[in-house]
Protein backbone atom coordinates (compact mmCIF):
# COMPACT_ATOMS: atom_id res chain seq x y z
CA UNK A 1 0.00 0.00 0.00
CA UNK A 2 1.26 3.67 -0.96
CA UNK A 3 2.11 5.89 1.66
CA UNK A 4 0.37 8.99 -0.25
CA UNK A 5 -1.85 8.41 -2.68
CA UNK A 6 -2.40 11.83 -5.31
CA UNK A 7 -5.17 12.05 -7.74
CA UNK A 8 -4.25 14.67 -10.47
CA UNK A 9 -8.19 16.59 -12.01
CA UNK A 10 -7.34 18.37 -15.35
CA UNK A 11 -8.38 19.04 -18.83
CA UNK A 12 -4.56 18.12 -20.12
CA UNK A 13 -3.30 14.44 -18.40
CA UNK A 14 -0.70 14.52 -20.91
CA UNK A 15 1.17 17.81 -19.73
CA UNK A 16 2.38 16.01 -16.67
CA UNK A 17 2.29 11.76 -18.08
CA UNK A 18 5.65 11.50 -18.76
CA UNK A 19 6.56 13.74 -16.01
CA UNK A 20 5.44 11.59 -13.12
CA UNK A 21 7.03 8.70 -15.00
CA UNK A 22 10.67 9.86 -14.81
CA UNK A 23 13.31 10.40 -11.97
CA UNK A 24 12.70 10.09 -8.67
CA UNK A 25 8.65 10.53 -8.71
CA UNK A 26 8.77 7.30 -10.94
CA UNK A 27 10.95 5.39 -8.63
CA UNK A 28 8.66 6.24 -6.09
CA UNK A 29 5.58 5.28 -8.28
CA UNK A 30 7.43 1.82 -9.07
CA UNK A 31 8.49 1.01 -5.58
CA UNK A 32 4.60 2.06 -4.41
CA UNK A 33 5.87 4.22 -2.41
CA UNK A 34 3.44 6.89 -4.11
CA UNK A 35 0.35 6.40 -5.78
CA UNK A 36 -0.04 9.23 -8.45
CA UNK A 37 -3.37 8.82 -11.06
CA UNK A 38 -4.56 11.08 -13.68
CA UNK A 39 -7.82 11.81 -14.70
CA UNK A 40 -9.48 13.87 -17.66
CA UNK A 41 -12.16 15.89 -16.29
CA UNK A 42 -13.86 15.62 -19.75
CA UNK A 43 -14.89 11.96 -19.21
CA UNK A 44 -17.61 13.44 -16.45
CA UNK A 45 -18.83 15.17 -19.32
CA UNK A 46 -22.49 14.73 -20.35
CA UNK A 47 -22.26 17.04 -23.07
CA UNK A 48 -21.86 15.12 -26.24
CA UNK A 49 -19.07 17.70 -27.44
CA UNK A 50 -17.72 16.62 -23.44
CA UNK A 51 -17.88 20.25 -22.35
CA UNK A 52 -16.41 21.64 -19.17
CA UNK A 53 -16.58 25.05 -19.77
CA UNK A 54 -19.30 27.95 -20.41
CA UNK A 55 -19.51 31.70 -20.63
CA UNK A 56 -19.73 33.66 -17.05
CA UNK A 57 -22.90 34.87 -16.19
CA UNK A 58 -22.59 38.99 -15.77
CA UNK A 59 -20.23 39.16 -19.27
CA UNK A 60 -16.58 39.64 -19.51
CA UNK A 61 -13.67 37.77 -21.42
CA UNK A 62 -12.98 33.81 -21.19
CA UNK A 63 -14.53 30.63 -20.63
CA UNK A 64 -15.43 28.90 -16.94
CA UNK A 65 -15.09 25.67 -15.37
CA UNK A 66 -19.00 23.91 -15.06
CA UNK A 67 -19.92 22.90 -12.13
CA UNK A 68 -21.54 19.78 -13.12
CA UNK A 69 -18.26 17.51 -14.53
CA UNK A 70 -16.15 19.04 -11.87
CA UNK A 71 -18.63 18.17 -8.71
CA UNK A 72 -18.91 14.41 -10.65
CA UNK A 73 -15.23 14.22 -11.14
CA UNK A 74 -14.31 15.49 -7.30
CA UNK A 75 -16.62 12.55 -6.29
CA UNK A 76 -15.63 9.99 -8.22
CA UNK A 77 -12.12 10.03 -6.40
CA UNK A 78 -12.31 12.05 -3.78
CA UNK A 79 -13.27 10.48 -0.17
CA UNK A 80 -14.60 11.25 3.43
CA UNK A 81 -10.81 12.08 4.69
CA UNK A 82 -9.14 13.50 1.36
CA UNK A 83 -7.99 16.77 1.05
CA UNK A 84 -9.24 18.41 -2.10
CA UNK A 85 -6.82 21.20 -3.41
CA UNK A 86 -7.46 23.87 -5.87
CA UNK A 87 -4.57 25.02 -7.70
CA UNK A 88 -5.03 29.30 -8.21
CA UNK A 89 -3.41 32.15 -8.47
CA UNK A 90 -5.07 33.39 -5.54
CA UNK A 91 -4.43 30.55 -3.10
CA UNK A 92 -2.21 30.56 -0.31
CA UNK A 93 1.28 30.54 -1.39
CA UNK A 94 2.87 27.22 -1.41
CA UNK A 95 5.84 26.56 0.96
CA UNK A 96 7.91 23.69 2.20
CA UNK A 97 6.43 23.90 5.56
CA UNK A 98 2.76 23.52 3.52
CA UNK A 99 4.45 20.78 1.29
CA UNK A 100 5.79 18.63 4.57
CA UNK A 101 2.42 19.11 6.15
CA UNK A 102 0.61 17.95 3.02
CA UNK A 103 3.27 15.02 2.80
CA UNK A 104 1.69 13.61 6.00
CA UNK A 105 -1.97 13.29 4.26
CA UNK A 106 -2.97 9.93 3.09
CA UNK A 107 -4.80 11.31 0.04
CA UNK A 108 -4.70 14.55 -2.31
CA UNK A 109 -7.43 15.09 -4.65
CA UNK A 110 -5.80 18.32 -6.87
CA UNK A 111 -8.03 20.13 -9.33
CA UNK A 112 -6.09 22.25 -11.75
CA UNK A 113 -7.95 25.27 -12.38
CA UNK A 114 -8.07 26.11 -16.14
CA UNK A 115 -9.75 29.31 -18.13
CA UNK A 116 -11.43 32.11 -15.92
CA UNK A 117 -11.38 29.60 -13.39
CA UNK A 118 -14.04 27.44 -12.02
CA UNK A 119 -17.50 28.28 -10.74
CA UNK A 120 -17.54 29.54 -7.19
CA UNK A 121 -19.86 26.59 -6.20
CA UNK A 122 -17.00 23.89 -6.46
CA UNK A 123 -14.55 26.21 -4.52
CA UNK A 124 -17.34 26.81 -1.81
CA UNK A 125 -18.34 22.87 -1.38
CA UNK A 126 -15.94 20.39 -2.41
CA UNK A 127 -12.26 22.15 -1.95
CA UNK A 128 -10.64 22.09 1.07
CA UNK A 129 -7.89 23.81 0.47
CA UNK A 130 -6.79 27.14 -2.75
CA UNK A 131 -2.91 26.74 -3.24
CA UNK A 132 -0.81 28.88 -5.37
CA UNK A 133 2.81 28.36 -6.62
CA UNK A 134 3.57 32.11 -6.66
CA UNK A 135 2.19 35.42 -7.85
CA UNK A 136 2.08 34.98 -11.60
CA UNK A 137 -0.99 33.44 -14.11
CA UNK A 138 -0.46 30.29 -16.07
CA UNK A 139 -2.33 29.02 -19.05
CA UNK A 140 -3.82 26.41 -17.17
CA UNK A 141 -3.22 24.74 -13.54
CA UNK A 142 -1.62 21.28 -14.37
CA UNK A 143 1.63 22.68 -14.59
CA UNK A 144 1.62 24.12 -11.14
CA UNK A 145 -0.27 20.13 -9.44
CA UNK A 146 3.00 19.03 -11.09
CA UNK A 147 4.96 21.12 -8.87
CA UNK A 148 3.01 20.49 -6.27
CA UNK A 149 3.06 16.70 -5.93
CA UNK A 150 7.18 16.86 -6.74
CA UNK A 151 7.67 19.72 -3.83
CA UNK A 152 5.44 17.17 -1.45
CA UNK A 153 6.22 14.09 -2.43
CA UNK A 154 10.32 15.02 -1.24
CA UNK A 155 8.95 14.69 1.93
CA UNK A 156 7.15 10.96 1.80
CA UNK A 157 9.74 8.82 3.41
CA UNK A 158 11.30 6.77 0.68
CA UNK A 159 11.26 8.85 -2.11
CA UNK A 160 14.48 10.63 -1.64
CA UNK A 161 17.79 8.40 -1.82
CA UNK A 162 19.03 10.62 0.88
CA UNK A 163 16.68 12.48 3.05
CA UNK A 164 19.30 14.71 4.56
CA UNK A 165 18.94 16.72 1.51
CA UNK A 166 16.01 18.27 3.40
CA UNK A 167 17.97 19.62 6.03
CA UNK A 168 20.14 21.49 3.24
CA UNK A 169 17.16 22.30 0.96
CA UNK A 170 16.35 26.27 0.81
CA UNK A 171 14.02 27.31 2.76
CA UNK A 172 14.13 24.59 5.25
CA UNK A 173 14.66 26.88 8.42
CA UNK A 174 13.92 29.83 6.52
CA UNK A 175 17.38 30.06 5.05
CA UNK A 176 18.45 29.91 1.18
CA UNK A 177 20.95 27.02 0.74
CA UNK A 178 24.73 26.77 0.74
CA UNK A 179 27.03 26.94 -2.27
CA UNK A 180 27.64 23.36 -3.35
CA UNK A 181 30.79 22.71 -4.84
CA UNK A 182 32.20 19.55 -7.00
CA UNK A 183 35.50 18.39 -8.48
CA UNK A 184 37.87 19.55 -9.95
CA UNK A 185 38.82 21.23 -7.19
CA UNK A 186 40.72 24.17 -9.61
CA UNK A 187 38.96 25.00 -12.96
CA UNK A 188 39.25 28.29 -14.92
CA UNK A 189 41.25 29.48 -11.94
CA UNK A 190 38.46 29.47 -9.71
CA UNK A 191 39.18 27.25 -6.38
CA UNK A 192 37.01 25.37 -3.93
CA UNK A 193 37.12 27.29 -1.11
CA UNK A 194 39.77 25.13 1.54
CA UNK A 195 37.32 24.60 4.40
CA UNK A 196 35.32 22.15 2.27
CA UNK A 197 38.95 20.10 1.47
CA UNK A 198 39.96 20.37 4.73
CA UNK A 199 37.78 17.06 6.27
CA UNK A 200 37.17 19.13 9.42
CA UNK A 201 33.08 18.36 9.46
CA UNK A 202 32.97 21.02 12.36
CA UNK A 203 34.26 24.30 10.18
CA UNK A 204 32.34 23.04 7.28
CA UNK A 205 28.85 22.67 8.74
CA UNK A 206 30.10 26.31 10.32
CA UNK A 207 30.97 27.28 7.47
CA UNK A 208 27.71 26.11 5.52
CA UNK A 209 25.51 27.60 7.76
CA UNK A 210 27.33 30.99 7.85
CA UNK A 211 27.03 30.96 3.87
CA UNK A 212 22.98 30.52 4.47
CA UNK A 213 22.99 33.50 6.26
CA UNK A 214 24.60 35.07 4.08
CA UNK A 215 23.07 34.46 0.98
CA UNK A 216 19.66 34.84 2.66
CA UNK A 217 20.94 38.39 3.37
CA UNK A 218 21.81 39.28 0.35
CA UNK A 219 19.36 37.55 -1.67
CA UNK A 220 16.09 37.33 0.55
CA UNK A 221 16.22 39.33 3.32
CA UNK A 222 12.35 38.73 4.30
CA UNK A 223 13.41 35.53 4.88
CA UNK A 224 16.14 36.07 7.24
CA UNK A 225 13.66 38.41 9.34
CA UNK A 226 11.64 35.56 9.65
CA UNK A 227 14.79 33.23 10.87
CA UNK A 228 15.66 36.07 13.27
CA UNK A 229 12.05 35.86 14.44
CA UNK A 230 11.82 31.95 14.89
CA UNK A 231 15.09 31.93 16.78
CA UNK A 232 13.87 34.53 19.67
CA UNK A 233 10.90 32.42 20.27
Amino acid sequence: MSLLKIDVLTLFPEMVDGYFKASMLGRAVENGILEIALHNIRDWSTDKHRRTDDAPFGGGAGMVMKPEPVFAAINAVAKPDSTVIYLCPDGELLTQKMSSELAQSKHLVLLSGHYEGIDERIRQTLVTREVSIGDYVLTNGTIAAAVLVDAVARYVPGVLGEEKSLTQDSFTGNLLSFPQYTRPVEYLGMRVPDVLLSGNHAEIERWREEQRRERTRLRRPDLLKQFSQSQQQ
